[in-house]
């Protein structure tokens, strides 16, 4: 009965907390599948000027830690701006970076998958480049990044819990500071990390599975 009770004080705490999380994770995921889509398609360009700068992007942010990305602009950019940075879109800002470059390689590699001779037969009916990418290509690479996407998407909302160094009381951070007044560190981390079980089931059923279920029956109808 007594982690019963620990767990009721501390469930409005840990609630706002994971409303700061979902922010968070859904906003990156957001703008980092927008960013993915086109630095994934200007890794595949043939123009050097637009390749060599999705590439540099890619491996910036997939090769250093995203911890060191948050210091950078929360605590580098006001440096040179000459003002400090909202906290909040610091955070969406890298993590939104972050998620951008690995999903360009989803997109990259969904793209990739698709046949060659989808293109050709596109343009030889008299699409354009443009036109075959966004109706053939496009709609069919998108079925098979959903998967790694999902992936992605559980990846980035646990690592909404490196925000708490610039001050950011998202689930995690709500804990500590539960823990920090009651002493019940192994009951509040437990609840924790049931909190975010459930999201990660969440997402992978009504993102995931939903989706493609969806897809599917649309391509049955």
């Amino acid at each position: 009965m007594e982690l019963l009770q620990i767990w009721k004080d501390a469930f409005p705490i840990l609630m706002m907390g994971l409303k700061l999380t979902i922010q968070l994770t859904s906003l990156a995921v957001f703008f980092g599948c927008i960013i993915g889509l086109f630095v994934g398609l200007g890794k595949m360009s043939r123009i050097k000027l637009i390749k060599i700068p999705a590439i540099t992007y890619i491996e910036f942010f997939r090769g250093s830690p995203l911890l060191v990305q948050l210091f950078l602009i929360y605590f580098g950019l006001p440096q040179i701006l000459g003002h400090p940075v909202d906290r909040f879109w610091s955070a969406v800002a890298v993590l939104s970076l972050n998620s951008g470059a690995y999903c360009a390689e989803i997109f990259r590699a969904g793209i990739q998958s698709i046949e060659k001779g989808q293109m050709e037969a596109a343009r030889s009916l008299g699409m354009t480049h443009i036109q075959a990418m966004r109706y053939v290509i496009l709609p069919q690479a998108f079925k098979r990044v959903i998967p790694p996407l999902g992936n992605e998407f559980i990846a980035m909302m646990k690592d909404t819990s490196l925000v708490s160094v610039i001050g950011m009381a998202e689930l995690a951070r709500s804990g500590q500071l539960y823990i920090s007044t009651t002493y019940k560190a192994f009951q509040i981390w437990f609840l924790v990390a049931i909190f975010y079980i459930v999201m990660t089931l969440f997402i992978s059923e009504f993102f995931v599975n939903r989706m493609e279920r969806r897809l599917q029956a649309g391509d049955h109808s």
